[in-house]
C-alpha cells in the first residue's frame, strides 16, 4: 500500500513540478525553495523504488 502511494506521488512529480536537471541548475545556486523541491523529488523517489 505505501510503495503504490509513493508510486502515484512519483507520478504526480514529474508532470506537476519542474525539472532542475533539464533545466541545467547548478545546485550551489539554488534557493531554498528549489532545494526542498529537490529533496522531495529524492525522497519521493527512493520510497517509491523499494
Amino acid at each position: 500500500m505505501k510503495k503504490q502511494l509513493f508510486k502515484v506521488l512519483a507520478k504526480l512529480n514529474k508532470t506537476l513540478l519542474p525539472s532542475f536537471t533539464k533545466k541545467e541548475l547548478d545546485i550551489s545556486k539554488a534557493s531554498k525553495f528549489q532545494l526542498a523541491i529537490i529533496g522531495w523529488r529524492a525522497f519521493v523517489t527512493i520510497n517509491s523504488l523499494d
